[in-house]
């Protein structure tokens, strides 16, 4: 696939149920397995990941394939950190997801962010793989959820941007 088949643009509202419905079908493939308890419910993150699409629909990206959304990715409303990637699984690993975060690095960066963070569950070794591959590294792994087997750890990656400090408005000269 190439990336000229893919069109990344802003999130819109009439397509929030769609964008949490393929959020749902990455989670119960590259998360789930690795959670349980509560933390593994399938109706308690359909519902999160609802809330999570309607609270940060005007900081969301959308990658789509002729006219579908087949991925998404939010960036957090109070700092540089994004707390949600996914693409749909039978079109991982070819570049969707690639093209996402870089896509929200420079939305960051054009904010005047000079680094930016993210979550993922350690035991996704595939998921902290492909972020290192794209420049993140470690800071720490800490435990999620109650204390108890229900927990989880998770890990926390950091990549430094380049922010861009110029105006962004277009100056005209007199």
């Amino acid at each position: 696939m190439t990336s000229s088949e893919i069109i990344v643009r802003k999130a819109v509202a009439s397509e929030a149920e769609r964008l949490a419905d393929l959020a749902l079908l990455a989670w119960e493939r590259d998360l789930r397995p690795f959670l349980s308890g509560e933390a593994a419910s399938r109706q308690s993150e359909k519902h999160r990941l609802g809330n999570a699409v309607h609270e940060l629909l005007d900081r969301t990206i959308v990658a789509e394939i002729d006219g579908k959304p087949v991925g998404w990715c939010a960036r957090a409303r109070s700092r540089a950190y994004i707390p949600y990637l996914f693409v749909t699984p039978s079109l991982q690993n070819q570049g969707i997801g690639k093209l996402l975060l870089r896509r929200m690095e420079s939305l960051l960066e054009l904010e005047g962010n000079d680094r930016v963070q993210l979550d993922t569950l350690s035991d996704n070794v595939r998921a902290v793989n492909f972020y290192q591959h794209q420049g993140y590294r470690i800071l720490v792994l800490k435990r999620e959820g109650p204390q108890s087997s229900d927990a989880h750890l998770s890990v926390r990656l950091e990549k430094r941007l380049s922010p861009y400090r110029g105006s962004l408005a277009d100056e005209e000269e007199e």
